[in-house]
């Protein structure tokens, strides 16, 4: 539906363009655009790059284990109904130490693979487990230390401070998290009292 919606939105101003003689900017407007969004990718490229060697160093250095072990209590108990040792929560754990670091890109791929796994515990394949929604709101709202991907736009367009977002971006996550876990817990007290 959405594809629907900003095809609608591009024939429309072609159309408009058309009508009012203004082919030249939506030409400007496509090749400018075209322009900057290579340049950010390329930029967020650069940030991403390292950020992904810095996981990858903290992976061989066993400070991800050592996060993995911190925040195993907490997953236990957000996720109570995912036996211990399931591989779904090794891909949890990465999803949010990806997540920590502002990693939306690099906590993707984990993330799909947590699903996929919490999918095989799922008792009912046509409908989420509340595993699966609590995965989805954590994920959503995302504790973030270090929001990697604000900061390198903000680079790309020349912040003078690109990173003065870490401390409000720290607790508008913290805050939009909370609020998650508590939404997600009601419903799945509701879906336990229904189904009781």
């Amino acid at each position: 539906m959405l594809n629907v919606i900003w095809l609608g939105l591009i024939v429309i101003s072609i159309v408009v363009a058309a009508v009012t003689g203004r082919m030249e900017a939506i030409n400007a407007a496509a090749f400018e655009g075209a322009k900057t969004g290579v340049t950010v990718c390329l930029g967020l490229l650069s940030v991403l790059a390292f950020w992904m060697g810095m996981m990858r160093i903290a992976e061989k250095s066993g400070l991800l284990e050592l996060l993995a072990r911190v925040l195993s209590p907490i997953i236990q108990v957000l996720f109570p109904d995912v036996p211990k040792g399931h591989p779904a929560m090794g891909y949890i754990l990465s999803n949010m130490s990806a997540n920590l670091l502002g990693l939306g890109n690099a906590a993707t791929p984990m993330g799909l693979k947590a699903m996929e796994e919490l999918q095989k515990l799922n008792p009912d394949k046509q409908n989420a487990s509340p595993a699966m929604c609590t995965l989805l709101a954590i994920n959503t709202a995302s504790i973030t230390i270090i929001p990697t991907t604000m900061i390198a736009i903000r680079m790309q367009y020349g912040s003078v401070n690109p990173v003065e977002i870490v401390g409000t971006t720290l607790l508008s996550s913290f805050a939009a998290t909370i609020v998650a876990l508590l939404i997600d817990r009601m419903y799945r007290y509701r879906h336990i009292r229904r189904h009781r």
